[in-house]
């Protein structure tokens, strides 16, 4: 069954032969193992092109800005999976990717589409700004990319990422934008929200060139290694079964009984 057109039959991306391997037009093995970091090979997979040391250097921050984050629900799924079943290491990492969405690792593709739309809008940017930010209030929509339930007078990574893209002169009109927001929001909101790193990765890797639709691979591959440290330490310290229990034990049961039922005491 024919779904959806299939005029074209072709990729760009990589080819093969018995003796030799191509990847976006170079050699695999002459011109890539061990000349290249992994960072610039992502940037070659992603864009076909290979990167600038400015362009490696954006990218290697950005990941490394957003690769650790914790015990967030995604590292939790993935170290509980793996404590199900420690038989399927690649079943606990893609429980793990599967909770990444809008609310984790997802917003720095929606701030980034925020920053574009500013800069596209005529007229000036202040407004444009002033503008997008009350439509997506009136929406009852989030500002992507704005405010931290932890950092919330000033995320220490958006302070570094933004002294890295000036170190690396890439600092351009999606950075200049997202703060432009950062101080337009509260005139909005009557609140101050700040720039967070999910806002600054899209506004440093836009300006140094990196494309938007390729945005939301940033962080899950990013996190795909915290997820590999944190199910490795699963092996040697499990912690998945005690999550299980904490939980557990701050969620009270609302529903209905039989007649006769009495409720377990949990201990204190």
């Amino acid at each position: 069954m024919k779904i959806g057109p299939q005029s074209t039959r072709q990729t760009s991306i990589s080819t093969s032969t018995p003796d030799q391997i191509v990847v976006r037009g170079k050699d695999l093995c002459e011109d890539l193992i061990g000349k290249i970091t992994f960072t610039q090979h992502t940037w070659l997979l992603v864009t076909g092109e290979m990167p600038t040391e400015s362009q490696t250097r954006a990218l290697d921050a950005a990941l490394v800005a957003i690769a650790e984050h914790g015990l967030v629900p995604s590292v939790q799924a993935a170290r509980v999976t793996y404590a199900a079943a420690p038989e399927a290491v690649q079943g606990a990492v893609a429980a793990g990717l599967l909770g990444c969405g809008s609310v984790i690792l997802g917003a720095a593709e929606a701030a980034g589409a925020f920053f574009n739309a500013c800069i596209a809008a005529d007229g000036d940017r202040r407004a444009a700004i002033h503008t997008i930010v009350s439509d997506l209030r009136a929406e009852k929509k989030a500002i992507p990319g704005y405010g931290h339930p932890y950092h919330k007078a000033h995320d220490p990574r958006t302070g570094r990422l933004i002294a890295v893209a000036r170190e690396l002169g890439v600092f351009g009109e999606h950075f200049e934008t997202a703060l432009l927001a950062e101080e337009v929001i509260p005139e909005i909101t009557g609140r101050q929200l700040v720039l967070n790193v999910s806002g600054a990765i899209p506004a440093l890797l836009l300006d140094a060139g990196y494309p938007l639709l390729a945005m939301k691979g940033v962080p899950i591959l990013a996190r795909t290694a915290s997820l590999i440290a944190h199910i490795l330490e699963e092996r040697t310290n499990p912690i998945g079964f005690a999550l299980t229990e904490a939980g557990s034990g701050v969620i009270s049961y609302s529903g209905d009984v039989p007649a006769g039922f009495v409720a377990e005491r949990k201990e204190a």
